[in-house]
């Protein structure tokens, strides 16, 4: 006879580990956003990802014959709501911290977990300083945004484009990219706008484009709104025929954007942190995050499924003291879905830091919605 089904659990308070989940399992606090106003569907992805790599460790031996176990919070892109989970699931006892997607949150994140002594391994937020000082605690494998968006800056030169305009919201995320883009645009003459989206309707940036003749406009803004109605007033407006409409954060990578926008998405060029052609690894994996979604894993859940990597490689070498498995940091040496990923200091950043995952320019195909285009790599 069958057990009766277990409750169900919120997105907030669900476990992941494939087996038993009572003490003798190895505990992994993940954060991800999976409800507004976070981006939900990069944090399905992550978790998607995340939650691939445990079912693996499991199905070898889990961590020294002890399964792994995800304990599951809901960030919702809140800072003060993550910060308040690592509380929590430091208390509950989890080895290390993974995951999250916004980088405002996972800075949040990071501070609390240095504070407390917890391992932490961002897998997707990119803002350089996710800590104010250098930190033991705290290691990531998203490229760093200084890193990234110099490699889109660079594809904006080649592509010809020196004065460019940018619809941005009040961020620190957004204001870090735009002053990235303005440093590297300034040495070859170019030069950026800057349209504060909390004055402007999509109309009226059309308008600020047409009067500042600009060739491309950046969208440093929320998804899928004001994004979506800014691309497509933009491609709608007879002022502006040929204007580029990109988007480095990454909106068009996920099916939303597509579903929201149709054609008008196509041909927004985008920051991905995928290698032009996977290992026989990044293969395997492709196709398992395929089917467990439903559809094409956006690089995300490669960074969730390359988090689990390294957390239990460590977790096997080190065990589960926290301070050990920040003491490791340095010496990981595992492969990952998208290459082989070692931790280093970078100048600048006071976090473990991959340096660097594969960067990637694309664009969605104009001719296949669901298919992209590789316009520069990094």
């Amino acid at each position: 006879m069958q057990p009766p089904p277990s409750p169900p659990v919120s997105p907030s308070e669900s476990t992941s580990a494939g087996t038993r989940t009572d003490g003798s399992c190895v505990r992994i606090g993940a954060l991800v956003p999976l409800t507004r106003p976070g981006w939900a569907e990069a944090g399905r992805h992550l978790l998607a990802g995340l939650e691939l790599a445990v079912r693996e460790v499991n199905s070898t031996g889990g961590i020294a014959g002890r399964p792994l176990e995800l304990v599951v919070r809901d960030t919702a892109a809140d800072p003060r709501r993550a910060a308040a989970a690592v509380d929590e699931l430091a208390g509950l006892g989890v080895a290390a911290l993974a995951g999250e997607y916004h980088s405002v949150v996972a800075r949040a994140v990071a501070t609390r977990a240095d504070a407390l002594g917890v391992p932490f391994l961002c897998s997707s937020a990119v803002l350089d300083t996710l800590t104010e000082q250098s930190t033991p605690w705290v290691a990531r494998l998203a490229p760093a945004q200084s890193h990234g968006w110099r490699i889109y800056a660079d594809f904006l030169l080649g592509a010809g484009h020196r004065r460019i305009a940018v619809a941005t919201e009040p961020s620190v995320y957004w204001a870090s990219g735009a002053g990235i883009l303005r440093n590297r645009l300034a040495p070859h003459g170019g030069s950026v706008v800057e349209l504060d989206m909390r004055a402007l309707t999509p109309a009226a940036v059309c308008d600020e484009l047409a009067g500042h003749g600009v060739t491309a406009l950046l969208l440093l803004v929320g998804h899928p709104e004001p994004a979506v109605s800014i691309v497509e007033a933009v491609r709608r407006d007879e002022r502006l025929p040929g204007m580029m409409t990109g988007a480095p954060a990454g909106q068009p990578e996920f099916t939303e954007w597509v579903a929201r926008s149709g054609p008008d998405g196509t041909g927004v060029p985008f920051l991905r942190y995928l290698p032009e052609r996977p290992s026989s690894l990044g293969a395997r994996v492709e196709s398992a995050l395929r089917e467990g979604l439903g559809g094409a894993p956006s690089f995300v859940a490669f960074e969730g499924y390359d988090t689990i990597t390294v957390l239990a490689d460590v977790l096997r070498s080190e065990g589960t003291d926290r301070a050990r498995i920040a003491a490791a940091w340095p010496g990981v040496d595992v492969e990952g879905s998208r290459g082989r990923i070692r931790f280093s200091r970078v100048p600048g950043i006071g976090v473990w830091q991959w340096a660097w995952a594969p960067v990637q320019v694309v664009e969605r195909d104009g001719a296949d919605l669901d298919g992209f285009r590789v316009l520069h790599s990094g």
